[in-house]
This record gives C-alpha cells, structure tokens and sequence, in this order.
C-alpha cells in the first residue's frame, strides 16, 4: 500500500509521485510516515502499466512513465514514476494499492519523415490495435524516432529496465538500406534472441513475396521485455505480427515467472 498526499489535477493529468517535492515541478507526494505507509527505501518499483486503486477497486492513478528529477535537498536526484489521474482528482491524502491486470505495450515507429512530421504514423496504431484485439492490454503508448541507432537503443534500454513495458514491437528500418538500423541497434541491448519468432515470421511473409527473404528482423528478450522488429509497410506488420499472436501470450507468461508445462499431456 502507498500512502500518497494528492494535488488537485483533472483527469487525464500526468505528474510525478515524488518522496519529497523537487524544485520547480509539481508532484503527487509519497508520505513515508503514515502506519501502513511505504517508507522511502521500500518504494516499490513501478512499472509502467500499474494502477493504483482504493480499497473498492476505483483507479484513481495509473503509472504510465518515469523520469529522473533533482530533489528538494541533497545532491541526489529522484527517480519518480509519471502518475496519470484516471479521475479528476481533489486535494488530500489517500492510500491507494498498486496493481497490474492487463500487459504494457510500447511500439516504436522508426521514420526521418516520420520523425519530423511528414509523414503520418499507420504501422504503430494498426499493430497496437491488433495485439489488443489477441490480449488483455492494460496500457499501450507509440514512440516516434528517426533512424538513429544510438537513440533507438537508448529508448529500448528505458523502456525495457526503466518503465518495465512487457511487449515492446518496433516497425521499420529492417531491410538493406543504408538508414536501416532497427535489427543491429536491437541486438546490441538484448539479453538473449529469440529465433523462432523471427523464423515464423520469415514463414509468413515469403507465402506473401519473395523480396521478404532480405528482411533482417530480430526478436529477443531485456531483463523481463519481450522486444520484436517488425517491417514498415503496415500490410506487413500486420502479415509478421499475426505469425507470433498465438505465441506472445505464452511467452510472456514464462518471462513473468509462469511455472506451468509448456506442453499439455497427451
């Protein structure tokens, strides 16, 4: 349970859940002396996707980030969830229970033109609007880049060891072109890969076009992230993303900590 002291905010309001306020920056306050109240070095991590509810269940919050900001004292900075309000929120202090149902999905577009508002984003909405329709979906945000292999692993690593999304699907920048960067900046930050999802997908997309065969697509897991490259064309992600819907379930299950049998007994 997390004891919080609430700023009025509307609904749809996004502010960090801070233990002491820092300068400049309004923030949602963590109150480490209440009973039953977490203190400061038992903060839970908060992955993004949790909601927090009352005793009845109502979500009055929903983590949906985290960034690091400088604290009121020390020389130290604070890494501080983004809470955002589900309601429209009133002044006061109320302890709210962390908890998570569906999974957290994150897509990144990788674009120039894209990037710089030129060219409108189809693939990223199309496969968020697929996987929701295959899984219970909690929360799903889009991210736009450029073809930069630095700062596209750099968002991976936040957003895999950081915010903690589940499925992370990138579209784009998997062929031969000079900007195509997605697979190598990809397998730099994986733990591990996982080749069968990429076999399945090469499977599917060569019953569609030959030219498939010079996709370089990379699938694998970071820390608890289960991180995919899909190709730009919205056809085909929606082709390479149908060929692991059945499998993506399973697989995070077993990232989660799922002991089961993978297989049913005859």
């Amino acid at each position: 349970m997390l004891t919080i002291s609430l700023l009025a905010c509307a609904a749809g309001s996004t502010l960090p859940l801070a233990i002491a306020a820092p300068y400049g920056c309004a923030a949602h306050l963590l109150v480490p002396q209440r009973p039953g109240a977490c203190p400061p070095s038992a903060l839970p991590h908060l992955p993004v996707g949790t909601c927090l509810n009352d005793s009845t269940g109502k979500t009055y919050l929903k983590v949906t980030g985290h960034v690091f900001l400088p604290a009121r004292s020390g020389i130290h900075t604070l890494s501080c969830p983004l809470l955002t309000a589900c309601m429209d929120l009133p002044v006061g202090e109320i302890t709210l229970i962390p908890s998570r149902q569906g999974i957290s999905l994150a897509w990144i577009t990788l674009s120039d033109r894209g990037s710089l508002g030129l060219r409108e984003d189809r693939s990223g909405p199309a496969l968020a609007a697929r996987v929701r329709s295959h899984m219970d979906v909690e929360h799903a945000q889009g991210f736009l880049l450029p073809d930069d292999e630095c700062r596209l692993r750099a968002l991976l690593t936040h957003l895999a060891l950081i915010d903690g999304f589940d499925l992370i699907l990138t579209t784009g920048g998997t062929g031969v072109a000079p900007s195509d960067i997605t697979p190598q900046a990809t397998r730099k930050v994986l733990d591990y890969e996982l080749p069968g999802f990429v076999q399945a997908m090469m499977q599917a997309s060569l019953q569609k076009t030959p030219k498939a065969s010079i996709s370089r697509s990379c699938a694998g897991v970071l820390h608890h992230s289960l991180i995919v490259n899909l190709p730009g064309s919205t056809k085909a992600v929606l082709e390479n993303l149908d060929a692991i819907l059945p499998a993506l379930t399973h697989a995070l299950d077993k990232l989660h900590g799922d002991q089961s049998d993978c297989a049913e007994e005859e």
